[in-house]
């Protein structure tokens, strides 16, 4: 029986052509930037995202933590949202590696922080307060491309308040799909983008920071301090390089597969589910506290991994199939028949 995980779309295994795509990589040591094919996918990157310069690193994680730190000074201080990655989802690396303070501001329903509020919580000019040097942006946030009117308000917003903006666009590619613009489009709104291989584009590991050439070299000395120099790193980066190459205009069916599932759902009475006009490969539903419990082991013993809890996140990615979606939408309702 095949396995259908919908708990996230890291959970994505490469294939064969991706597999021989990595053992066929020219290979060099990258801390000396002689890894041609790491070379190879900065470049790929920074010119796909419209930047001079781009960084490959070990995850999403590093790669925003290069942003903070190549942004910020000791005592500064980033304005994010509330249940955004770089602040709830990262272990507090800006603060602990940084000294970075986090402001968080908790998110619209559309996934956008209101810059009026935004406003209110830039500190004043005032050795009392922590300088607001950065606002940070998910794209997509609780899988939901932002609206590019709301990008192109947020950019002008962060120039007049002289503040950076950085985009975490782990999912960069499903936002532009959703939005039918390129990621450059979405790009060419702030001063630093990190996009992720492993989720949705389905490279087993690794994201890159595009930004100036200025602002690259800063988070290089910084990779190199937290341990994130890669030697022979082009075994990693040719799947990266497939994953831009083969796997981004792929990732429509994922979307296409995230509304079936939401539509299947929405006929189960027991069921709330949550599915916003622009979410991408997400499905949030809701469960009655006394099924929440009973759920994943019911649907595991039926081949289906979720994760637990009265709200679940749902996640299409390319090894979930559209007629994987119909298997799992009869076993819920198979569940709730019962």
């Amino acid at each position: 029986m095949k396995i259908i995980d919908l708990r996230s779309d890291t959970v994505t295994r490469p294939g064969p052509a991706m597999r021989s795509a990595m053992a066929q990589a020219d290979v060099g040591d990258d801390v000396f930037a002689e890894d041609p094919t790491v070379n190879r996918l900065e470049k790929m990157a920074a010119d796909m995202l419209g930047f001079e310069s781009a960084l490959f690193a070990s995850s999403g994680t590093q790669t925003n933590l290069l942003a903070l730190l190549s942004h910020c000074q000791r005592g500064d201080e980033y304005i994010v949202g509330q249940q955004a990655h770089t602040y709830r989802y990262e272990g507090g690396g800006a603060a602990v590696l940084g000294s970075i303070q986090p402001q968080p501001i908790e998110f619209e329903p559309d996934s956008t922080l209101d810059l009026a509020k935004v406003k209110r919580y830039i500190k004043p000019d005032d050795f009392h307060c922590a300088r607001t040097r950065l606002l940070c942006l998910e794209n997509t946030q609780a899988g939901k491309a932002l609206p590019m009117h709301y990008l192109a308000s947020a950019a002008s917003f962060a120039k007049d308040e002289g503040l950076q903006i950085h985009l975490d666009g782990a999912r960069i590619f499903n936002a532009a799909l959703k939005r039918n613009v390129s990621a450059a489009v979405i790009a060419t709104y702030f001063d630093s983008v990190s996009l992720c291989l492993s989720k949705g584009l389905g490279a087993p590991v690794g994201s890159l920071l595009c930004a100036s050439s200025e602002l690259i070299r800063e988070a290089r000395k910084w990779r190199k301090m937290l341990g994130g120099g890669m030697r022979q790193a082009g075994i990693l980066a040719a799947a990266g390089i497939f994953a831009l190459a083969h796997n981004r205009q792929r990732l429509a069916e994922d979307h296409e597969n995230a509304a079936l599932l939401a539509q299947g759902l929405s006929d189960i009475d027991e069921i709330a589910v949550d599915f916003h006009e622009a979410q991408t490969n997400m499905v949030y539903v809701d469960f009655p506290s006394e099924s929440a419990a009973l759920l994943p082991e019911f649907l595991q013993q039926r081949g289906i991994l979720v994760s637990g809890g009265a709200k679940v996140r749902l996640v299409t990615h390319l090894d979930v199939a559209e007629e994987d979606i119909q298997r799992v939408v009869e076993a819920y309702k198979e569940f709730f028949s019962g």
